[in-house]
């Protein structure tokens, strides 16, 4: 196929992502600029701690930079991003240590407190009251649910991925992920019921 047509049906990622493969940091600082608070929405609500969820993200943002020549092209970037933050947060859970991240120099930008909280919108004080204890009482409720749960909700409220997206990043069939789900979100409003939440 000519470079041209090539070019011309490759997605934006696909294309940073060859940019960056041939040594191009700036086309990773973009893929990082379009990812990075995707990827903290979905640590924090693994780690539920913000200095954490930024620890992982940075470390996954390393391990993706460093693997892109392995990066198979049957996969979108974002699935196989969200398997690499997935799979660090679930190593720095299972760990339960707080290791600093390599630092990443000039390869990518890092984030500044303010840019990566969780965003929400509040209408009123009380509003806003009544969002952050529904947020932490489900950070609670997630640490009571098995980690294949508590994966696939994460996975799938957080980022949005669909069912398939979850299956490629977890190697599970769709089928499974799907039961997960199911009794992730039966487990979790059991919890939040016990905890007079709903």
């Amino acid at each position: 196929m000519p470079e041209h047509e090539k070019a011309s049906r490759e997605t934006p990622d696909e294309e940073r992502v060859d940019r960056a493969v041939k040594g191009d940091k700036d086309a990773f600082r973009e893929l990082f600029e379009t990812y990075r608070m995707r990827a903290y929405r979905v640590a924090y609500r693994f780690l539920g701690n913000h200095e954490d969820a930024l620890d992982a993200v940075q470390d996954a943002f390393i391990k993706a930079y460093r693997g892109l020549d392995g990066f198979e092209r049957r996969a979108q970037f974002r699935t196989w991003l969200m398997r690499i933050v997935t799979n660090t947060c679930l190593d720095r859970r299972r760990s339960r240590r707080s290791s600093s991240a390599a630092p990443l120099s000039d390869e990518i930008v890092e984030m500044t407190p303010q840019e990566s909280q969780p965003h929400h919108r509040r209408e009123t004080p009380l509003e806003g009251l009544e969002y952050d204890e529904l947020r932490e009482a489900l950070h609670r409720a997630l640490d009571q649910v098995s980690e294949d749960h508590r994966t696939v909700f994460v996975l799938h409220t957080e980022e949005g991925l669909t069912y398939r997206e979850i299956a490629d990043v977890l190697g599970i069939s769709e089928g499974t992920v799907m039961s997960r789900l199911y009794h992730a979100r039966k487990n979790l409003q059991k919890i939040l019921s016990n905890a007079g939440v709903l």
